[in-house]
């Protein structure tokens, strides 16, 4: 079952960029954006519509999105967290949005003092407005792994909220991993949940790298057909529920293991090399990616 070709989601700009803590400017954001799709990545998660109080590094979403060199045959992405923010992006022109919720009821109520349940349903009239747009929705799944306050979920509690996204409309669901402390017979345990109600197509995993297993995870998600991660350049981000831990696996990394397996993902390493250490420079610390830092390495390069 194992795929040929898979997609990779590029969510460094994003995903990745909200949790460093050194601010990076407009057009740095702008000029990697640019590199990424010159280095072959077809789905960009660029930025999100959310309150600047609340995730300041993003507060530059629309300079970003227009500034942007639009490629054709490249999507577009940006995070809505509520009806303001969808509007506000519109202007944006995104080719998708995301919404998102946890799998654990205790991490829903403890930051942001409402059930599941109700943290979704309030995306319902985001996903009406975006589908009226002709835009598609990808919601992510977030802790559906595990939970910095109540530990272990259960792939019931994922299918829970598999079903309540497949209710308000989502297109797509991910499945993330946002401590990082999946493992692999885990991991198909919880999208397994996801494909009884979503095409394999439709299914996609986010793995965060903090107990290095993330490719494992990967590795067992190409053995049920899945064919769409998130990844992020040079590891990009941190979480922060886990501390000291790294962000999503880096991009280098899949892609050095997807090409070594002969599976297609249309993104060439070395300027995505390149990219990964483009923005590592910006933000003074070297590529989290093992890929990467070899491959700079190998090249004579190499970060303090």
């Amino acid at each position: 079952m194992i795929p040929s070709r898979v997609t990779l989601v590029e969510v460094g700009p994003r995903d990745g960029l909200q949790n460093e803590s050194v601010p990076v400017g407009a057009a740095q954001k702008i000029e990697l954006v640019r590199r990424l799709q010159a280095a072959g990545c077809r789905e960009i998660e660029v930025t999100s519509y959310v309150s600047p109080k609340w995730v300041p590094q993003m507060a530059d979403n629309a300079q970003v999105m227009a500034g942007i060199e639009r490629r054709a045959g490249v999507r577009y992405a940006v995070l809505t967290p509520n009806l303001q923010g969808f509007e506000a992006a519109r202007a944006g022109r995104p080719d998708e949005i995301v919404v998102f919720g946890a799998a654990s009821e205790a991490f829903s109520r403890r930051n942001i003092n409402c059930s599941v349940a109700e943290s979704i349903e309030r995306f319902a009239p985001v996903v009406a407005a975006a589908h009226a747009a002709g835009i598609k929705v990808r919601c992510a799944i977030s802790c559906a792994l595990g939970c910095p306050y109540q530990g272990e979920v259960s792939a019931d509690e994922v299918e829970r909220v598999v079903l309540l996204m497949r209710g308000i409309g989502v297109d797509h669901c991910g499945i993330a991993d946002t401590l990082g402390v999946g493992t692999p017979r885990r991991v198909q345990a919880a999208l397994a949940r996801a494909l009884r109600h979503f095409p394999a197509a439709e299914v996609s995993g986010h793995f965060h790298d903090t107990y290095g297993q993330a490719l494992a995870n990967i590795y067992a998600s190409l053995e049920l057909g899945i064919a769409t991660f998130d990844t992020s350049i040079a590891g990009l981000g941190g979480c922060p529920y886990a501390k000291g831990a790294t962000g999503n696996v880096a991009t280098e990394d899949v892609v050095f293991m997807l090409h070594g397996m002969g599976i297609a993902t249309g993104i060439d390493l070395d300027p995505l090399v390149d990219a990964g250490a483009f923005i590592s420079g910006v933000l003074g610390r070297p590529p989290v990616s093992r890929a990467g830092r070899a491959l700079l390495a190998k090249r004579g390069l190499a970060f303090a």
